[in-house]
């Protein structure tokens, strides 16, 4: 039986599954506690934010949190992990995913700063967005092959 040696992970590689899996994280617990308690039972939001808007409480929101901002930064990391060739694409779609979640939100339900948890997340998908941008000027130089190691 032989062992096959990987060449190891690039440094933007491990940064980005770092900040895809942080992110999932918290996507996955927000995720789960607005599917189980969607008016507010778990996370103390109040369901009449959500009025005007197409939702009644916040069990889609949740859903579109957990499976969306949660199980694709995963999957995106699983990828990178894998050293599958569009990981850096997966990257970059997961900041914006992560930019256009957080657009979408203010928008319904404003902007708080109590705490900054809008702007912190905003910022981690402006971060996502340039680790895969970077990833991918570095994977496009000429003469250089779409993979995930410098």
């Amino acid at each position: 039986m032989s062992i096959s040696h990987r060449e190891p992970l690039a440094l933007t590689a491990r940064i980005a599954i770092a900040l895809e899996v942080f992110l999932a994280i918290g996507a996955l617990g927000g995720g789960a506690a607005l599917l189980l308690g969607p008016r507010g039972e778990i996370l103390p939001l109040p369901v009449s934010v959500l009025d005007g808007s197409p939702f009644a409480d916040y069990f889609v929101p949740g859903a579109i949190l957990f499976i969306v901002i949660g199980l694709g930064p995963l999957a995106a990391a699983v990828l990178t992990w894998r050293r599958h060739r569009l990981a850096p694409l997966l990257a970059c779609a997961t900041g914006e995913a992560l930019i256009i979640w957080l657009v979408v939100e203010i928008a319904i339900v404003g902007y708080s700063n109590k705490p900054p948890l809008q702007a912190f997340y905003l910022s981690l998908g402006v971060l996502i967005v340039l680790v895969g941008v970077h990833w991918l000027r570095l994977t496009r130089r000429p003469g250089r092959a779409l993979r995930t190691g410098p």
